[in-house]
């Protein structure tokens, strides 16, 4: 049996914080997308259509706004959280 393996490039670890912001941007923003979308206007034909036009504004304002709040919300953890 002959399995070739694809590689995958993994991005540098210098990377981390953007990463992580475009992930939790991505998610957060879709989850909530899809709430305000059903709490303001239903569940009813055009729902898809409707979350993905509020989505597409909504991940580059959450991507940029995890950019700038997580500093300061790890600074937040960091003061709480008893790491001994």
């Amino acid at each position: 049996m002959n399995q070739t393996r694809t590689t995958f490039r993994k991005i540098p670890k210098q990377f981390t914080p953007y990463v992580f912001a475009f992930f939790m941007a991505g998610i957060m923003a879709f989850l909530m997308s899809m709430v305000i979308v059903a709490a303001n206007s239903g569940l009813q034909a055009g729902y898809v259509t409707r979350v993905i036009h509020a989505y597409t504004l909504a991940m580059p304002v959450a991507f940029c706004c995890v950019l700038i709040v997580r500093p300061i919300v790890m600074h937040l953890v960091n003061q709480l959280v008893d790491t001994h």
